[in-house]
């Protein structure tokens, strides 16, 4: 068996033959090539954060939360801005209806003699205070749901929204009511 050292001289004789023709180069430089950084998504990292801090800001308007309970319509045409300012409290409540307790059929009657006499007496903004649905016999908002639909279904109802926590909550609805 040959030994390390006979392979070693061996190798190097051979190594020395393959590069008997080779000629040095005369240029000791030797040019210097920086890679292209990689790009970097700027701009996302910057809106990725910026959503971060709005998640962490103290600040929010309860009226652009939406938990679902909510009471929103606004009629074709109108402008959302209007829907906007009437959500914040932005309108004057010039009247007001009070509907706890009443059956479907009085609250019915009690909703349209209120907003004709509103419209008579050129009031454009009200609230109406239907409830939770807290004392209905199956604790579901009864009148509620009802109120939804018949607002809708008059015409001098421009836009409603539940109402602001300090003016009842979901327990009431701001209406918007054209003028004649």
């Amino acid at each position: 068996m040959a030994k390390r050292s006979d392979l070693a001289e061996e190798e190097t004789l051979l190594f020395r033959q393959a590069m008997k023709d080779v000629k040095p180069l005369s240029c000791d430089k030797i040019p210097h090539f920086t890679p292209q950084p990689r790009p970097f998504p700027k701009q996302r990292y910057l809106e990725e954060e910026a959503i971060f801090n709005d998640m962490l800001s103290d600040y929010y308007d309860p009226a652009e939360l939406e938990t679902g309970e909510e009471l929103v319509f606004l009629r074709p045409g109108m402008q959302y801005g209007v829907l906007k300012k009437l959500r914040r409290g932005h309108y004057s409540i010039r009247a007001e209806l009070d509907l706890h307790g009443m059956i479907v059929r009085a609250a019915r009657q009690e909703v349209a003699e209120f907003l004709k006499d509103c419209m008579q007496r050129r009031i454009n903004c009200v609230r109406i205070i239907h409830g939770k649905g807290k004392g209905s016999w199956q604790k579901q908002p009864v009148l509620k749901t009802k109120l939804n639909k018949w607002l809708q279904q008059r015409d001098e109802v421009l836009a409603f929204c539940s109402a602001r926590p300090v003016d009842g909550g979901t327990g009431a609805v701001y209406v918007l009511i054209k003028n004649r």
